[in-house]
């Protein structure tokens, strides 16, 4: 029988309409020593957070981000030979989770573990390798989901984001990430507002991400697909926003390639990331 922490899971959403309503230290605090205290490889704890509060900031980081899913989009039009539309800075559009009173950066970090190395008397290299960057993908990745578990514990709203990646160079510049850093994902948490009966984004069939003992690279048929798509269509409809289907949805990202992620992770001192 499902438990509260089963039921936190099971109930997850990515809210994205912030009141504005600052979080209390206090639990500001207990979330990110949540952060803190997750599993990293080998102990190395190669991650670090930017925690973001004040408005400038939280306005240019904001502005950079809404930037590069401009710039990303313009290019993705461009590629598939549509109409690129007007240039990325006109019109930009902040995206819907910047009225969240805290966002919460989640760095990839060799820079403190080189920092370690040197004290020990030797050079670091795990940085200049696909296995580092693979380790402090990971890393980020636990620590972005205790954050989001952490944040919807207290009652409030959790959405990660990603789309800083698009451009990542001015993040690192404005938050002063030093070599061997990587900002590889944010969140945005704080206070929302909610449906009376909220409605979960489907997923697809369980027989698609579960494998038991062997992957079965078969399990997601035609007929799974296009019922999958009108159910995603189907959930679109019911809280009344537009949207696609899957099949379309994973089109822009999936035939996309950001070369900017290798210039700028070889900037910060990775190498052998191809």
């Amino acid at each position: 029988m499902p438990n509260e922490t089963i039921r936190l899971f099971h109930s997850h959403l990515s809210e994205r309409d912030f009141t504005g309503e600052p979080i209390p230290d206090e639990v500001l605090d207990a979330i990110i020593e949540s952060g803190r205290r997750t599993p990293t490889h080998r102990h190395g704890q190669q991650i670090s957070l930017v925690v973001v509060r004040d408005p400038d900031t939280l306005r240019r980081l904001w502005e950079a981000i809404a930037l590069g899913i401009a710039q990303d989009q313009r290019q993705t039009s461009e590629r598939l030979g549509l109409n690129g539309g007007p240039p990325p800075d006109a019109n930009l559009r902040l995206h819907p989770a910047s009225k969240a009173p805290v966002f919460i950066l989640i760095v990839a970090d060799f820079h403190k573990t080189a920092v370690a190395v040197k004290a020990g008397g030797r050079e670091q290299h795990v940085h200049e390798s696909l296995e580092g960057w693979t380790v402090g993908a990971v890393d980020a990745g636990i620590t972005l989901g205790t954050l989001s578990a952490a944040a919807r514990s207290f009652g409030l709203g959790a959405v990660a984001i990603g789309a800083l990646r698009h451009d990542p160079q001015p993040i690192i510049d404005l938050l002063g990430l030093p070599p061997l850093t990587y900002p590889i994902v944010g969140i945005s948490i704080g206070a929302v507002r909610r449906p009376e009966k909220p409605v979960l984004k489907p997923r697809l069939p369980l027989s698609t991400y579960r494998h038991d003992e062997r992957y079965d690279p078969d399990a997601l048929t035609p007929e799974i697909l296009a019922d999958f798509d009108r159910e995603l269509l189907d959930y679109w409809r019911e809280i009344g926003r537009p949207g696609t289907t899957w099949t379309e949805r994973v089109q822009p990202y999936s035939t996309s390639v950001h070369p900017e992620t290798r210039i700028v992770a070889v900037r910060q001192g990775f190498t052998n990331v191809e």
